[in-house]
């Protein structure tokens, strides 16, 4: 009877100082990588400045354009670097635990690593639910103004591939034309092929086609119809011709970067639009979409790996941890761009190029976990 109110006496006190120790690690966690993201978005910022204030001036842009666009900067840059400040954050304060010794503590006391480690994924978890969220409606938001801005201010080039463009338009009908100029609203060289199952059955082409605000219509110049019907074909040829098409003008050159400032529904809808027409982009908005997904899940494998690493004292001290979480922390990041530079200029799955940095990395918490056990 003694003994059992001693165990029981004993496990209480244990549990009440886990869950002490929980709150104190979950606290230091969050507030870790809060300070992390303050303390890198504003050097960030003035990198930034420093970098693009003279084409403020040579543009004359607006002073309330800037503010707007470091505010979408901001959460731009802290999407775009998530994991690298998520793991150093983890790192650097685990590591000075190990280095005042209340990881050895904690683990002597009988406490398992399994248990040691479940604080750091809860934390991780609110994180990981805040950074989905954020993907999901605050980040597209400040994408298109982020984008917007630099499109408009900044990059010379055209935010839209306006050359040589071909794309399915619905289920029987093809799109070509060899230039588009989105301010005027025309293109030259149009050429459009109606099918019906493998069959051709009408082309037209026209030098120049244009959208007619005022009508509501498109306009095509020098414009020739070509319907098969059978074995004969019937040719019909203006010098212009004003009608109506299955498609808006701007479809002959979307903007590159739209995916990205669509929330979740919204990207959804627009993926199967882009199917259906045959969009050279589908594979690059897809993977945004995995991307949304993937990000947050990034959260718990980071979370393992820089718990395993930083765990233990080290011959040399935080600075070895510290340097060893920024190279894996910079492989992640350079995995996730090389990926996307493949999905975006080839037909490399996008689903592969957003889950395989997760699976390697994965499989490398994987192995460090079992080594920080032991």
């Amino acid at each position: 009877m003694v003994l059992g109110k001693l165990k029981w006496c004993v496990k209480w006190n244990l549990d009440y100082k886990m869950k002490l120790i929980d709150l104190y690690i979950i606290k230091r966690y969050i507030g870790t990588f809060t300070v992390m993201i303050l303390l890198f978005i504003p050097i960030g910022i003035m990198v930034d400045v420093a970098e693009k204030i003279d084409k403020f001036k040579e543009k004359e842009v607006p002073f309330g354009a800037i503010i707007d666009y470091y505010i979408d900067f901001t959460w731009y840059f802290a999407n775009l670097l998530f994991p690298i400040f998520l793991f150093l954050s983890v790192i650097w304060f685990t590591s000075k635990l190990a280095n005042n010794t209340e990881v050895i503590a904690i683990l002597s006391s009988g406490i398992s690593f399994f248990r040691y480690l479940r604080p750091f994924l809860l934390a991780a978890t609110f994180i990981a639910i805040f950074a989905f969220f954020a993907g999901m409606l605050i980040v597209p938001k400040s994408n298109l103004g982020f984008n917007d801005f630099r499109y408009k201010y900044i990059i010379k080039k055209e935010a839209r591939n306006t050359t040589k463009v071909f794309q399915q338009i619905n289920e029987n009908e093809f799109i070509y034309v060899n230039s588009y100029d989105p301010i005027r609203k025309r293109a030259t060289n149009f050429t459009l092929e109606h099918f019906e199952g493998n069959k051709l059955k009408f082309k037209i082409k026209s030098n120049r086609i244009r959208w007619v605000e005022d009508d509501s219509v498109f306009r095509l110049s020098n414009y020739s119809k070509r319907t098969f019907l059978g074995d004969s074909e019937h040719f019909e040829s203006i010098a212009r011709k004003d009608t109506l098409f299955d498609f808006e003008i701007e479809d002959l050159a979307p903007v590159n970067y739209i995916a990205e400032t669509l929330t979740f529904s919204e990207l959804n809808q627009f993926i199967e639009d882009e199917k259906e027409r045959g969009s050279m982009l589908t594979n690059s908005h897809l993977l945004v979409r995995h991307k949304r997904w993937s990000i947050p899940i990034s959260a718990f494998i980071l979370t393992i790996i820089a718990v395993a690493v930083s765990s233990f004292k080290r011959r040399g001290g935080m600075g070895v941890n510290l340097a060893f979480g920024i190279s894996l922390g910079f492989l992640f990041i350079f995995f996730d761009k090389i990926f996307g530079v493949l999905v975006s200029k080839s037909t490399f799955p996008p689903v592969v190029a957003a889950w395989l940095p997760l699976v390697l990395f994965g499989i490398l918490a994987f192995f460090l976990l079992r080594y920080a056990k032991r």
